[in-house]
This record gives structure tokens, C-alpha cells and sequence, in this order.
């Protein structure tokens, strides 16, 4: 349907040849309707989509007004309903979706109604891409060996993602190996503009990683949200938002010779994140902001959960359309989104006074220097000279000031590491060309494999890399154990891969290694980095240093960094170390990267490989040498960080449009391995046995009607936490340990240990991800002070157990559950098992002194209330030790942002009353919560209407 409302509806030359209607919002200002041209860019594009969906139901002519007459510091209380022109899913987020989806289809059925009404309704890309697990490293074979692992894994998976591409006419799948989800965003899937009946208009949407930002870099409006919520986008829904405030950021000046876009990147997340931009949109614009490469700006969007924004803008200008050249659209689309942007009167860099902002924040690129982060957040930023002060300052600070707790005379011991036993070396996989005799590999250190017979090995083992086994070594204290190029944050940028190679270039020549036990990996974000880093021969001199391919995807940004030596796993945990990984993505939380290793820090790709020569984190690299020569001269970080001009002479290897045309014609092209995934065909799944896929309990016992709202009673405490609680302490990404309860039911399921494989990669099983909420090897719970992992009191007895099967003793007891938060919970990646595993494990609400914005919503969206402390009330505060029993009053008439009474009954009798703020911040989220949550009010709607 369209609709000509406020005369809006005009017509647009997209070439000398082709025309198409648009609504246009310069016609929307003359119609009197409000001063569009003063507003946010990003903002305008948000109302272009209000103005072309108004259907007088879900968007009206109301939703319009109240837009486009935005006020840059009103109060916030109205919500827009947002219609997105696509949805994009990685994997982990992306198979738990289907799975729901495929639930619904059978609730359909049972219920006598079409399954076909369960179809996204808006076009869906799925990344695979965050399955690839880094277990064999530093040989010219680790991608093959990587991939044939990470099939033989996930086959079960991969069956399951080929029945959705058969049976859902709207969804596209783009196979593991290609690259990461942001990267084939920017490269590939974002088209600039989008044409539907005869309508010209942005491309939007919405993804199931907090990192779907990074397309802001183009001009693209996109966010992160949940897989709950996204689901809801498929099937026709608007993306609910309340009107947001939008921060101007005025960037001046040029970055300075040898500052790179990720110390910017890192600068830009510590001041954001001091200005509190949570949950608000951010923008870029001046001079400053013109003068950055897209690369540069993608960069800069990607970390925008980072400082906490819903997003970080850049407009459409010169710099777009270079890229999408260079990354070989066709002129066509090129000259599409050109003309388009300019007709909206939406094409360029704002300069100062342009428009209008909530608030404008500046900085001067000149001051940039170059920095890492961390070692446990990344808005925790350290210039490069004082990383060694820093790691010793924190290495005796207490723990309950985020110190390590250790004692100054700890810090510079050495510890010896066992060499590994006959036995563990004796622990084979082998390689099997056709036509040739199996050849052994030494797991553990793949570097020693020199000689492979197959271009497609095949792996034939049940074991990962264990051990090294070539001589004996020593740790200590800071040491970097290891050292990845991964691929989110960096590799879509040029500049510092080529960086990252100039230096191993010069590094190598001058005689510098790396230690053999640091593990070392690249992992770019897609085909194009390895065309371009071989074009320029320096992905010769990062494999001499370890760095070889292994693999396309997230790896070990998302946790994915595979198994270290066990001799090296035993040094750490028996003598306490605190070792180190560098790496350069976005997140480095705790036990994130490895489960074992306590300081991660976010770098630069040249940095990752510098620190990987250096070996550790106590030398002070703008002072101390990087290393030295053969001949014993010592070198210096100066002596081999690349210049400018070196850089920008070979940039034009990284910008061939006929490179990403032929790396994206044809997908399955010489991709045996996907081709060969079988799986079962029809419109409703059949559900066969597997503990990777299984059917959600979400919807047993559907009815049309929804559920009852009552008050929650003698509630009891399941745990309470500080601040700043992620979602990876929440539902944990990483390797499942077989004493956990995952692994306890896994075992009891007939898997091995060797097969559990991540949470990540199970979320498609409700049994495994409840098992993993709250499971986390370094959550503390307040209720056992000194405590780490996923334990907790359960009442009244007091026994001590895991959170797991405390939940199921409360849930049996007909017992409801609260949890306790500080600042910030549910910060980090938006995982929706995070919100799905405290629904299943019986949780009413959860009270905590802010949310993040993703976790917030995927709360309201599985029906579990969020409310927050007022003032300065927290469970601290208030003494909640979690022994007490707990009353949610006010419940029956539930509005947006209301009040609602916490009673606290203490165990001596006594009660008090508080006030707490309901975090159900809209109208549809109190539709959404009554009907218990989004997925049902979903059903509900498509099988009624």
C-alpha cells in the first residue's frame, strides 16, 4: 500500500534513464509539518521510515508529527515505531531464532492453522560465522584444520540453518568461511538503497549482534538487539523505541603520523562512555568527521555498545560513495544512493551549527595517542607508555577495587612449565589426501607441522590441540599467552592490517620472533583482507611470526580462542598467574577470551603483533626494546612501526571492486564442506534427537488467551550481584566445563567431553543454556562473599549449591525467584539467552541499579519484569542479604514506567517497604510483558489476524 500523506509522495531521477517515487521530508518541512532540515540526520532517516510505513494502525499520522517535531532536550516519554527494511542474524543469535520460529510453525499446525503464516515478512541474512573455534594455529593448514573441525562439530547445526533456507522463502544464509557478519554487512549485503513497488527508500535494520552498528559507518541506520526482538521484526512488527536523545560529536583536526583509527576508536569509547550516551544516538559530524575514511568511521560505529549508544552515526557523503566503489557495487547502486541522499537534502557532512542536538560533545583528533584497553573493560583505556604501570599497580590493587590482590614481590617470578609426557605427545590427528598416506600431526603446537598433502584435509580426531612439544619454558606474571588479529573491530579497516603486516615485515627482517607458547592467530573479517594482504606480500611475514589464517569469524573476540597447552593451563592455575591475551576486537570482559586467563587487552592489529614479539606486558615498549636482533642489538617498537606513506602506498591493493565482486559472485562456490551438509526438507520440523537442536518449552501449553498478571509473593533471592554484570557473566559464550551442569547433563546425554563445544554453539538447546545462565567461572555472587561461579545459598535451609539446581528446587517448590544487579546489568554482547535462561529457571524480575538497553528489552520480551532501584537505594544499600522473602506489589494495571512496591521481609520478622521504577518503558512492551512476551503476543497476532 502506498499513501500520498502530507503531499509527501515525489519522484526521484536514480539515473539519467530510471525514476522512482519517494517520500520526500524536505516536502514533509514545506507542508508545514516541522523544521526537518534542523533535526539529527540519523533521526531523519528514522522518520522517513515512519512517513512511508503510516498505515493508521501500528504507525500513524500522530507517530509522524510527534517526529518530526522532535525536541533536542524534551522528555522522552513518546515511542516510535520503527519499520525496518531488513534483518541481519549471526549464528549464535540466528539458530536459537529459527528454532523459535520453527516451534511457532508447529504450534500453527497443532492449532489447525497454515504453518506458511509463520513467514518473515522483511527480507533476513544469516552470517555464519561465530561457530569457527581457533584450535590449530601457526601452520599454512590451521583454516583447512579449523573448518574441518568446525564442521564436524556443528553438523547438526548446519542441518537445521539448510531446512530454514528451504522452508522460509525470505531467509538467506551466507555459509561459514566467507566472514564476519559486519564485515560482509559493510562489504556486501548493504546495498545502500533499497526499491519495493515502484518506492525508493534507505536500507535499515536491525541485528542480532550488538556490533550491527558498524554499518552506521555507511550511513546505514542500525542497531543491535535482541534475537526476541528481531524474531518480532521478521514476523511484521515494528521495532518499538522510545524518541531518543541524540549527541552531537564534532571531531576536529587530522590524527597525527603513526596514531591508528583503533587508538581513535579507543579514545572515542573512554570519553562516550564518561559523557553517559547509554541508550542515546550518537553522531558524528565536522570537519574532523569528513576528513575519515569509512573504514576509519565503521570502526568507530562498531564499538558503539562499547561507550553504550544505541548508535554511532556517520552521514552519507563523498567517503560513502568511494567505498561502495571501491568495494564493487555497481554504478548503478552507486548513483542510486548518491541521488537519492541529495534529494532528501541528506547528502554530506554537517558542519558546526547545522543541527540541532541534545548535546555536543568535541574532540580534536590531534590529541589522539596511541593506547590499548583494559584489562577487563573496554571503555578502560591506557596510553601505550603507561601500560606497564598500570598492569603493576593493578597486579597488587584488591580485588574489590578490581585489583589482582598479589603481592609486589610476586610480580617479576618465574615459573617453569612441564614439558609434555609421552603420552600427550603421542595424541594424533591426521591428515587424509586423496591418494596419499596418512601423515601425523602433533596436536598442540601446529607450527610444527611443515608439510601437508591436501589442499582439503580432512580431520580425523577427537581431540583438539593439547599440548607443545618441543622443549620446556617458563611463565610468569603478564605474560601474553595469547596474541590474536580477530577480526570484528579491525579487519574491515585496511590501514592497520597493512600496518599489522609492515611491521612483521620489518620485525622479521631484523630478526625478531615469537615465542613458540604464545598462541597466534588471524582471523580477518573477510576473503577480501587475505587477497590484499598477499597482493602486497605481507601475509608471508605475518605467518613467519604465527600469524597464519585460521578461519573467518569472530574466534577469539567471542571467546572461540580454542584450548591452550595444558602444560600451560597448569602453570597458570597452580601457581596463580595472571597471563595475559592482546587482541584486536571490542570486548575483553572477564573470562571472555579464556576462561584462565585474567588480563585481556584490546589493541591495535600492529600493537597485537608488537606485544606478541615483546612476549609480555611489563616492558614499556616506547622506552624499552620490542626485542632482539640476532646479532643482540636491541630494537625498538620505533625502529619498526611503519610510516604513513608506506601505508597509504599500498592501500590501493585493499580497494579493487572486480577483488569483492569475484570473492562475493558465488558464495558456495568451491565450498565442498557446506555443500555436502544434508538435512530434512518440509515446512514443519520433525525435530529429530540432538543435543544442539531442540524444541523450547516457551510455547507448551499455547492458548489464544494470555496469562493472568498477578503479584509476586514470597519471593526468594537467586542471586545479587555488583556492577557492571554482562551478559557473558549472565549466559557465558565460552567452553563448557564438564563439572558445570551443562557438562554434567551433556555427559549424561552420551556427548564426550571433546565434543561439548561452546555454549555459543548449543544455544539451540534450552537443556544446555539454562544449565549455562549465571554459570560463568568468574560471577560473584554478594550472597557467598569471596565467592566466583555460579553458586548460591538456597532458602530457608541455606545449603550451598549451584545456581542451576537451586532454580529447579525454588521452581518444583512452586517458589518464584528474584535476582539482585548493581550498574549496568546485562551489559555486553545482546544475548537473548541471557533473558531466556533466567525466564526458564523461574526468575519474576530482576531489580538492578541500571540496564543496558538490549538486555532491558529481551527481559520485557520473555516476560520477566525489570525494575530499578530509585535514588540511591541498591541491595547494598538496603542490606539485602539473601536470606530474606520478597512481595512485588502493584502489578494488576501495569503502565509504562509506573511505581511498584518491593516488600522485604528479614528473617527476624521485620518488613520494609520500597519503591522501585518498572523498566517496561512502552505501551507495546506492556502488551508485550501481559502476553508473556514478545514470541506470544507474535503468535497470537499472525494466528488471529
Amino acid at each position: 500500500m502506498t499513501h500520498n500523506l502530507f503531499n509527501t509522495q515525489k519522484e526521484v531521477a536514480l539515473s539519467a534513464s530510471r525514476k522512482a517515487k519517494f517520500y520526500s521530508l524536505p516536502a514533509l518541512e514545506a507542508s508545514g509539518v516541522g523544521k526537518i532540515s534542523r533535526l539529527p540526520v540519523s533521526l531523519r532517516i528514522v522518520l522517513e521510515s515512519v512517513l512511508r510505513n503510516c498505515d493508521g494502525k501500528k504507525v500513524t499520522e500522530a507517530h509522524v508529527r510527534r517526529l518530526a517535531n522532535w525536541q533536542p532536550n524534551a522528555a522522552r516519554m513518546d515511542e516510535i515505531p520503527f519499520v525496518v527494511s531488513r534483518i541481519l542474524l549471526q549464528d549464535f543469535t540466528g539458530v536459537p531464532l529459527l528454532v523459535d520460529l520453527a516451534a511457532m510453525r508447529g504450534v500453527a499446525e497443532k492449532m489447525g492453522r497454515n504453518p506458511k503464516l509463520i513467514e518473515p515478512l522483511v527480507p533476513v541474512d544469516l552470517v555464519v560465522d561465530h561457530s569457527v573455534q581457533v584450535d590449530y594455529y601457526g601452520n599454512d593448514q590451521a583454516l583447512n584444520l579449523n573448518m574441518e573441525m568446525e564442521f564436524r562439530r556443528n553438523n547438526e547445526r548446519y542441518e537445521f540453518i539448510k531446512w530454514g533456507m528451504q522452508a522460509f522463502d525470505t531467509f538467506k544464509v551466507v555459509p561459514p568461511g566467507v566472514g564476519i557478519v559486519h564485515q560482509v554487512n559493510l562489504e556486501y549485503l548493504a546495498r545502500g538503497v533499497h526499491q519495493k513497488d515502484g518506492v525508493v527508500y534507505p536500507d535499515t535494520l536491525v541485528g542480532t549482534d550488538s556490533h550491527t552498528t558498524m554499518i552506521n559507518g555507511i550511513g546505514v541506520i542500525g542497531w543491535g538487539v535482541g534475537g526476541i526482538e528481531a524474531e518480532a521484526g521478521m514476523l511484521g512488527q515494528p521495532v518499538y523505541l522510545l524518541t531518543p536523545d541524540v549527541v552531537g560529536v564534532n571531531l576536529t583536526g587530522r590524527l597525527r603520523d603513526g596514531v591508528t583509527a583503533t587508538d581513535l576508536v579507543l579514545t572515542v569509547t573512554e570519553m562516550l562512555r564518561k559523557a553517559h550516551v547509554v541508550g542515546k544516538f550518537v553522531e558524528f559530524f565536522g570537519e574532523g568527521t569528513a576528513s575519515l575514511t569509512v573504514p576509519d568511521r565503521a570502526t568507530i560505529a562498531n564499538m558503539a555498545p562499547e561507550y553504550g549508544a544505541t548508535m554511532g552515526f556517520f552521514p552519507v557523503d563523498d567517503a560513502t560513495i568511494e567505498y561502495f566503489r571501491g568495494t564493487g557495487r555497481s554504478d548503478e547502486e552507486v548513483t542510486a544512493l548518491q541521488s537519492y541522499f541529495q534529494a532528501q537534502e541528506m547528502y554530506g557532512t554537517p558542519r558546526k551549527g547545522d543541527i540541532d542536538y541534545t548535546r555536543e560533545l568535541e574532540l580534536d583528533l590531534r590529541t589522539v595517542s596511541p593506547s590499548l584497553a583494559g584489562p577487563r573493560r573496554p571503555q578502560d583505556r591506557i596510553e601505550i607508555d603507561n601500560i606497564k604501570s598500570r598492569f603493576t599497580e593493578l597486579f597488587t590493587k584488591p580485588v574489590m577495587e578490581s585489583g589482582y590482590g598479589k603481592s609486589a614481590a610476586d610480580l617479576n617470578l618465574r615459573h617453569p612449565v612441564r614439558s609434555c609426557n609421552d603420552k600427550e605427545i603421542g595424541r594424533e590427528a591426521h591428515i587424509v589426501g586423496a591418494g596419499q598416506k596418512n601423515i601425523p600431526l602433533q596436536l598442540g603446537s601446529a607450527r610444527n607441522v611443515t608439510e601437508m598433502v591436501s589442499n582439503r584435509p580432512i580431520l580425523d580426531t577427537d581431540e583438539a590441540p593439547v599440548c607443545i612439544s618441543n622443549g620446556p619454558f617458563d611463565l610468569g606474571h603478564g605474560d601474553v599467552v595469547i596474541a590474536a588479529i580477530t577480526s570484528c573491530t579491525n579487519t574491515s579497516n585496511p590501514s592497520v592490517l597493512l600496518a599489522a603486516g609492515l611491521l612483521a615485515k620489518k620485525a622479521v627482517e631484523k630478526g625478531l620472533t615469537v615465542k613458540r607458547h604464545i598462541k597466534t592467530s588471524l582471523a580477518p573479517g573477510s576473503r577480501v583482507v587475505t587477497e590484499y594482504l598477499r597482493a602486497t606480500g605481507l601475509l608471508a611475514y605475518l605467518e613467519k611470526l604465527g600469524f597464519n589464517l585460521v578461519g573467518y569469524g569472530c574466534t577469539t573476540c567471542i571467546g572461540n580462542s580454542g584450548p591452550l597447552s595444558e602444560p600451560i593451563e597448569e602453570a597458570m592455575a597452580t601457581n596463580d598467574l595472571v597471563c595475559a591475551a592482546v587482541l584486536s576486537g571490542n570486548r575483553n570482559f572477564e573470562a571472555r577470551i579464556h576462561s584462565s586467563i585474567r588480563a585481556n587487552f584490546l589493541a591495535s592489529p600492529p600493537l597485537v603483533v608488537a606485544y606478541a614479539i615483546a612476549g609480555t606486558m611489563l616492558r614499556d615498549l616506547t622506552t624499552e626494546p620490542l626485542g632482539f636482533a640476532e646479532d643482540g642489538t636491541a630494537v625498538l617498537l620505533a625502529d619498526v612501526w611503519p610510516r604513513e606513506d608506506e601505508i597509504h602506498a599500498l592501500m590501493k591493493f585493499a580497494t579493487n571492486g572486480e577483488t569483492f565482486r569475484r570473492l562475493y559472485s558465488n558464495l558456495t562456490k568451491d565450498h565442498p564442506l557446506w555443500n555436502d551438509v544434508s538435512s530434512v526438507s518440509g515446512q514443519v520440523y520433525t525435530w529429530p534427537k540432538s543435543t544442539y537442536i531442540a524444541e523450547p518449552p516457551f510455547f507448551e501449553d499455547f492458548s489464544m488467551q494470555p496469562r493472568q498478571i498477578g503479584e509476586v509473593r514470597n519471593a526468594r533471592v537467586l542471586g545479587i550481584f555488583g556492577d557492571s554484570v554482562t551478559t557473558d557473566h549472565i549466559s557465558p559464550a565460552g567452553a563448557i566445563k564438564d563439572t558445570s551442569p551443562a557438562g554434567k547433563y551433556l555427559l549424561a546425554s552420551g556427548v564426550s567431553k571433546p565434543d561439548f563445544n561452546s555454549y555459543g554453539a548449543r544455544r539451540g538447546n534450552h537443556d544446555v543454556m539454562m544449565r549455562g545462565t549465571f554459570a560463568n567461572v568468574r560471577i560473584k555472587n554478594l550472597m557467598i562473599p569471596g565467592s566466583e561461579g555460579g553458586i548460591t545459598l538456597h532458602y530457608p535451609d541455606g545449603q550451598q549449591m549451584s545456581i542451576y539446581d537451586a532454580a529447579m528446587k525454588y521452581v518444583a517448590d512452586g517458589v518464584p525467584t528474584l535476582v539482585f544487579g548493581g550498574e549496568e546489568y546485562g551489559a555486553g554482547s545482546s544475548r537473548d539467552w541471557a533473558a531466556k535462561g533466567a525466564q526458564l529457571l523461574g526468575v519474576k524480575a530482576v531489580i538492578a541499579r541500571s540496564f543496558e538497553r538490549i538486555h532491558r528489552s529481551n527481559l520485557v520480551g520473555m516476560g520477566v519484569l525489570p525494575l530499578q532501584f530509585k535514588g540511591d537505594d541498591s541491595a547494598q544499600s538496603l542490606g539485602i542479604k539473601g536470606d530474606e522473602q520478597f512481595d512485588l506489589l502493584d502489578l494488576h494495571d501495569i503502565r509504562p514506567q509506573q511505581d511498584v512496591t518491593l516488600v522485604i521481609r528479614d528473617g527476624n520478622g521485620s518488613s520494609r517497604k520500597i519503591d522501585l521504577l518498572c523498566r517496561i518503558d512502552t505501551a507495546i512492551e506492556v502488551d508485550y510483558y501481559l502476553h508473556g512476551g514478545i514470541l506470544p503476543y507474535v503468535l497470537r497476532e499472525l494466528m488471529t489476524g
